[in-house]
C-alpha cells in the first residue's frame, strides 16, 4: 500500500496507531478531512452546472464541509469533555478525543466516495429541494458508516469502564444536534439556480429543524 491508501485504510478500520506518533495522527486526520471533505464539497456545489458564475459556488462548497466537519467538532467538545467529567471518566478523556477525531476523519473519506452518487443524482434531477435533501441523506449516511470507526475505537474504553457507552452516545446525540444547526448557518452549500453566489446567505440564522420539515414537505407535495 502507498502512505495515502494506508492512512485511509487505518481510518476506515479504527485501527489505533502505536505509540509516539500523535503528531503524525493529527496531521494525517486533519488531511483527511480537508482533502475529503473538499472532494466532497466541490461535488455539492456543482448542482446547476459548471456555468462561470457558478464555480465559485464550487470553491465555496469545498472549502466549507471540511469547515463544518471541523467547526462542529470544535463546538461539541466543551460539553462532551464537561459530562466525561461529571461522570468521572476525565481520565479517560484523551483516549476519548483520538476516538472522535478518528470518526470526524472517516466521515469525511466516506463522503469523499459518495460524491460520484451525488453527481449521478445532479444528472439526474433538476429540482434544488431534491438535491438538498440527497445530500442530507448523503451526509447521514456518512456519519452512520462512521459510527462503527467509533464503536471500535470506544470498545477497549467500554470495556474498561461501561459509562464510556452512555458517554458514546452522549457524543452522537450533540454532535448531530449541533451539526444540523452548523450547516443551516453555513449555507449555501450547493446553491440555488437563478440567486447570487454567496459564501453565507443573507438570512444567515434561523431555525433548521423547522427548514427541514419544510424542505421535506416541499418534495412530498
Amino acid at each position: 500500500m502507498n502512505p495515502v491508501t494506508t492512512v485511509v485504510d487505518r481510518i476506515l478500520r479504527g485501527v489505533s496507531p502505536g505509540r509516539g506518533a500523535s503528531e503524525l495522527r493529527l496531521s494525517a486526520g486533519l488531511a483527511a478531512v480537508a482533502i475529503g471533505g473538499a472532494i466532497y464539497g466541490s461535488v455539492m456545489g456543482a448542482f446547476g452546472g459548471f456555468e462561470l458564475d457558478r464555480l465559485l459556488q464550487i470553491v465555496f462548497s469545498a472549502a466549507k464541509v471540511p469547515m463544518l466537519i471541523l467547526v462542529t467538532t470544535a463546538l461539541a467538545m466543551p460539553s462532551f469533555f464537561v459530562l466525561n467529567t461529571l461522570l468521572g471518566l476525565r481520565s479517560d478523556f484523551p483516549e476519548a478525543l483520538r476516538a472522535v477525531a478518528a470518526t470526524q476523519a472517516a466521515v469525511a473519506v466516506i463522503l469523499a466516495c459518495l460524491a460520484p452518487y451525488t453527481a449521478l443524482w445532479y444528472f439526474s434531477t433538476k429540482d434544488y429541494h431534491e438535491a438538498t435533501l440527497f445530500n442530507a441523506m448523503m451526509f447521514a449516511l456518512a456519519s452512520f458508516a462512521a459510527q462503527w470507526v467509533l464503536r471500535r475505537r470506544y470498545a477497549p474504553l467500554i470495556a474498561n469502564n461501561r459509562r464510556h457507552r452512555l458517554m458514546m452516545w452522549m457524543w452522537l446525540t450533540v454532535y448531530a444536534f449541533v451539526g444540523i444547526q452548523m450547516g443551516w448557518i453555513l449555507r449555501p452549500f450547493i446553491g440555488q439556480p437563478g440567486r447570487p453566489v454567496t459564501f453565507f446567505r443573507e438570512d444567515t440564522w434561523g431555525n433548521a429543524y423547522v427548514i427541514i420539515f419544510d424542505a421535506v414537505t416541499q418534495v412530498l407535495k
